[in-house]
């Protein structure tokens, strides 16, 4: 008889469980006579139009419930993250951004997880260095899709000294395995000047294509350097030039695949063209933005969704006042465009954005993602601006007003003695925000 009994810690209202009589505090036993050991084999186990569920009441009372449902309906059970603990990574990459923290944050954000269940629930990137055969098998059999992957580079031994692990040589085998198993893939490659760039991209990018359509896109971001790098590998931050070199290589080769097989297969992250100062690709280049994640088409997507807003804008606002956005030093000409096209559609709204400097991870850090609580307030502490600020919530913990600094929104507007308003990255969230709050 299965024996691992797994806590329910909440039921949500209205779902086939609740409607069961499965209550917060029970605890399941089995689904279809197997014992569940983790997040995806629950999801694996109920995807079936019929199954049947062991449950333990507070009581101890023993239920078996036949379900009949829709495929893959959920059945509305919450458990504790994915159930049992998430894998750490053996890895120590030359690149690792974890190594380059300041001491003193709070201690979630010292954990490197390499953990295949939260690639697949969180979109986390793993670089399959920490997976045994039966990983591979259980991805395959529950059809754990997509999986991204670190790659960095098909030259096993320079992958190997990338990641400073002797198992980073198997790679391309278990990749092999899971194109056969007809799982879907997407790549990164953190992209170090003078170590994977160059001539080794090029062969790396034509190695992966032997994966497509399994893996079906490549992202490429450019290494971030904090300064808190002593005693690690020496690596050198992407200029203006590099920067442009890269972006000249892989548009060549996007358009080498797209007449090959009419994809681009292989995607810049935005911030080579910041680097570089030239022109976001155009929207429909980026094909449907599989790599969001890697920061890849974000602000192309942004500007479309600004455009499609202001178009939907058909009635004057009246009684608007003023509002200033807070991002990162990169994004900020972008957003001062966004709030030039704004005030012209919306009479009377004052816009203005302040890029802010990142004195905490380093002046070469830019994205607005890494903007810490305590550089807001250094920088905006006695000057003049709208009371009204917005700011992305990339800035903040997932699901909590919390910087990266320990500070909270709440913090800030103490501080500031301002309102401070979270928007999504979404062009259009923000627009429907500065109409809401600028009053």
């Amino acid at each position: 008889m299965p024996h691992n009994k797994i806590e329910i810690i909440d039921v949500v209202k209205d779902s086939i469980a609740d409607e069961l009589g499965i209550q917060k505090g029970d605890k399941l036993i089995s689904i279809n006579g197997e014992e569940v050991d983790d997040i995806l084999e629950y999801k694996y186990l109920i995807s079936d139009e019929f199954i049947v569920l062991e449950v333990e009441k507070a009581d101890g009372e023993i239920w078996e419930l036949e379900i009949e449902k829709e495929y893959d309906e959920d059945l509305g059970l919450i458990f504790d993250g994915i159930i049992d603990e998430p894998k750490s990574c053996q890895n120590k990459c030359i690149f690792c951004f974890i190594d380059q923290l300041p001491k003193g944050m709070r201690k979630t954000l010292y954990f490197k997880d390499d953990d295949t269940r939260l690639s697949f629930l969180q979109g986390n990137f793993l670089s399959l260095t920490n997976v045994k055969e039966k990983d591979i098998e259980k991805i395959i059999r529950f059809r754990i899709s997509p999986i991204n992957i670190s790659i960095h580079t098909t030259d096993m031994e320079l992958r190997k000294k990338m990641l400073n692990n002797k198992k980073a040589d198997k790679l391309l085998d278990y990749m092999e395995r899971l194109k056969r198993g007809n799982i879907e893939m997407k790549g990164q490659i953190v992209l170090c000047p003078g170590i994977n760039d160059g001539e080794n991209l090029d062969k790396t990018i034509h190695d992966l294509f032997a994966f497509y359509p399994q893996l079906n896109c490549i992202a490429v971001v450019p290494v971030g350097l904090t300064k808190y790098r002593e005693r690690l590998y020496p690596l050198k931050q992407y200029d203006k030039k590099m920067a442009a070199d890269v972006i000249d290589q892989v548009e060549a080769i996007q358009e080498y695949y797209l007449k090959k097989a009419g994809t681009r297969f292989v995607f810049l992250s935005d911030e080579f063209y910041l680097i570089a100062d030239r022109e976001i690709q155009p929207y429909d280049n980026y094909e449907k933005f599989p790599q969001l994640e890697n920061g890849v088409g974000i602000v192309a997507l942004f500007n479309k969704e600004i455009e499609n807003s202001i178009k939907n804008i058909q009635k004057p606002v009246e009684n608007l006042t003023d509002g200033t956005l807070i991002t990162g030093e990169y994004a900020k000409p972008i957003l001062e465009k966004t709030c030039k096209m704004i005030m012209d559609k919306l009479s009377g709204l004052k816009l203005d954005v302040i890029g802010i400097r990142n004195e905490f991870f380093g002046t070469s850090i830019r994205v607005s993602g890494l903007i810490t609580g305590g550089d807001i307030i250094s920088q905006l502490k006695g000057k003049t601006y709208s009371k009204n600020l917005f700011i992305p919530e990339n800035m903040l913990k997932r699901e909590e007003p919390v910087f990266l600094d320990d500070l909270t929104v709440k913090d800030i507007e103490a501080e500031l003695g301002a309102n401070v308003y979270i928007c999504k990255q979404d062009g259009s969230d923000l627009i429907q925000n500065v109409i809401k709050y600028c009053r």
